[in-house]
């Protein structure tokens, strides 16, 4: 006859059998991702080029951080991309201002914010987060770090920017436009081969912005998130909406829960049209990825794109949308 001391033990031996079944069956995505292949995501159709250069440091067996800074350096340097970087629509009184934040898989995270002149904010972002204690530097003192740390001054007013901006002050009125070049933020993530997770996301903002306007592209938790215990998540669109519900930390939380990307992306917008009464004004688009290579992405209005490279393959696609045409 089975004593209730040994009764006891033997429940209490299947129950961590049974706890820890469970923890290897959460941990399963998570460690058939780290034997895998690597994965970008990115925003909008400028998102291709940038996810090819991130690519050639993966497939390389490189670092996803060193992956999202190189591809998102592409647009930044495009004059033809005119929400990022070199090219960028000014602000209303003429000048060039950009943001850009980088996180990694530690929870390390550096951002810039309304610094002008200077070509890559993404990598002088990346230089806040490793050689000083902040996680945010803006306006003047960031160009002066930058510039200490051997970054040029340069002109990122180009000619077809500044016609565009001497259109505009004809009426001088301020709309962001759905889906018309004026918030088209490049938000990259990547998984390494090692399963460690990086984003980076940087931006010239809302043309014809009132000048010292930032937006959500700098905000740690705003325009960007990691926990490389859980995925990542980024932004773009109207970035007001997006600071007001915090939308890159709470697709994180939402997977952390147990959501998948998909559907921690779609709540994320639910969120804004839950929240802000006059969210049919404007666009905002979600991507997301997880440690399962799992990925997702969501928008407002029909007409947000994302970049995916995936299996050796690097594909642009439309992104589903509460709202229909």
């Amino acid at each position: 006859m089975l004593d209730r001391r040994k009764f006891i033990q033997g429940a209490a031996l299947a129950t961590a059998g049974i706890a820890l079944t469970k923890h290897v069956d959460a941990e399963a995505p998570k460690l058939k991702h780290l034997q895998g292949k690597p994965i970008v995501i990115s925003t909008w159709n400028h998102g291709m080029p940038a996810n090819e250069a991130a690519w050639e440091v993966l497939k390389k067996g490189g670092r996803a951080l060193d992956a999202v800074e190189a591809g998102v350096r592409v647009p930044e340097a495009d004059p033809n991309v005119m929400t990022v970087g070199y090219g960028g629509f000014p602000d209303r009184d003429g000048f060039v201002t950009l943001d850009a934040c980088i996180m990694d898989e530690k929870g390390n995270a550096g951002s810039v914010a309304f610094l002008q002149d200077i070509m890559h904010p993404i990598s002088v972002a990346r230089l806040v987060m490793e050689k000083t204690p902040h996680v945010m530097l803006v306006g003047d003192g960031a160009r002066q770090f930058a510039l200490a740390n051997g970054f040029k001054k340069e002109n990122l007013l180009t000619d077809k920017a500044r016609k565009a901006w001497e259109d505009w002050k004809k009426e001088s009125k301020y709309k962001p436009v759905i889906n018309i070049e004026n918030h088209d933020t490049i938000s990259l993530l990547a998984i390494d081969s090692k399963g460690d997770i990086s984003g980076a996301c940087t931006t010239s903002g809302a043309a014809f912005k009132m000048h010292g306007r930032v937006g959500d592209s700098p905000i740690i938790g705003a325009g960007l998130f990691c926990d490389n215990e859980v995925g990542g998540a980024a932004a773009t669109g109207q970035g007001e909406l997006v600071m007001k519900t915090l939308g890159s930390f709470l697709v994180v939380e939402l997977m952390r829960s147990g959501m998948s990307p998909q559907k921690a992306c779609e709540e994320a917008v639910m969120r804004i049209v839950k929240k802000i009464p006059n969210y049919k004004e404007s666009q905002i688009g979600y991507i997301a990825i997880n440690k399962a290579g799992e990925t997702g992405a969501y928008c407002l209005h029909p007409g947000f794109n994302y970049a995916l490279y995936k299996d050796d393959k690097n594909t642009l696609i439309d992104a589903k949308s509460f709202l229909k045409d």
